[in-house]
């Protein structure tokens, strides 16, 4: 099994020098990847744009990013995702979401949650005849486009495509459609449950999941969590406790990691909650302590 650790920024600077900076030191400490989310209301930078620039700046990292698929017109998106595959030679790690459902970024959506679900089902399909080099035609809820192929194609041949969430539906639906599962906000003994429906949906479905493609997205702390970061994390965490969803200390998140990684869980996206001391001082730190555990 390949433990592969991967770094999530989130909210990061909006200068070239500061990505660099992050690119550079997390190549020099081994981490795998670079991951970008998609929020389009807060500061945070567009993953497509940002990942093509670090992609070209370290041309070892791998790119990831957890794209909304709801709301984006499905030619579009299979556009820019096989064009960032082919430039950095197929270096793209996607797993889509269905986009937060609180505030101001559930309406910049455009897609009410109650249709979310619908919409994946409905696009992830087009999205993989397109990567395919298919011809292919959509009229829909979600978008509409006469038949029509896309270029250049992904370089992965096929694109391997992933899906987080931990609501039922959205388990089944990834055992139907995806190749990997990436979680967050979850208990190893809830990601064990998940894989298994996982699995099963698949199986009935005449597919099988790769063992290698479940990991965990897990946002951690150093210090002890404010009031508002438990606030805002309580409103996500469905009556959890939440210092069982978000370690705090890098001893906690090594144990963690190994709960994981003893259940057959082996990508992991780390998150820190606040990197007060500057990112180069937060990556050597998580490399001294988790730096070990990739294989």
């Amino acid at each position: 099994m390949k433990v592969r650790i991967g770094i999530g920024a989130g909210r990061f600077g909006s200068t070239g020098d500061e990505l660099a900076t992050l690119v550079d030191d997390m190549d020099a400490f081994g981490f795998d990847s670079l991951w970008l989310p998609e929020r389009l209301t807060e500061s945070a930078l567009d993953p497509f744009v940002a990942l093509a620039w670090a992609g070209a700046h370290r041309p070892r990292l791998k790119l990831g990013t957890t794209p909304l698929l709801p709301g984006r017109h499905p030619l579009r998106l299979a556009k820019q995702v096989a064009t960032l595959d082919a430039l950095s030679g197929g270096r793209l790690l996607i797993t889509f979401v269905p986009g937060i459902a609180q505030g101001a970024e559930r309406d910049a959506i455009g897609v009410p949650l109650a249709k979310r679900g619908r919409a994946m089902d409905e696009l992830f399909p087009v999205l993989r005849a397109l990567w395919a080099g298919e011809r292919v035609s959509y009229d829909g809820e979600f978008g509409s486009f006469s038949e029509t192929s896309i270029s250049p194609l992904p370089e992965q041949q096929p694109i391997d495509v992933w899906l987080g969430g931990l609501a039922p539906a959205s388990l089944v639906r990834c055992g139907r459609l995806a190749d990997g599962w990436l979680p967050a906000l979850c208990t190893p003994a809830e990601a064990e449950r998940g894989r298994a429906v996982i699995e099963e949906a698949a199986d009935a479905a005449g597919r099988k999941i790769d063992p290698e493609h479940f990991g965990v997205s897990i946002g951690y702390a150093t210090a002890p969590l404010s009031e508002r970061a438990v606030s805002g994390i309580t409103a996500r965490a469905k009556g959890r406790p939440v210092e069982e969803l978000v370690p705090v200390g890098y001893d906690r998140l090594r144990a963690l990691l190994g709960e994981f990684i003893a259940i057959g869980f082996s990508k992991f996206v780390l998150r820190p909650l606040a990197v007060d001391a500057g990112w180069h001082d937060e990556l050597s730190a998580l490399a001294d302590a988790v730096g070990d555990l990739q294989t």
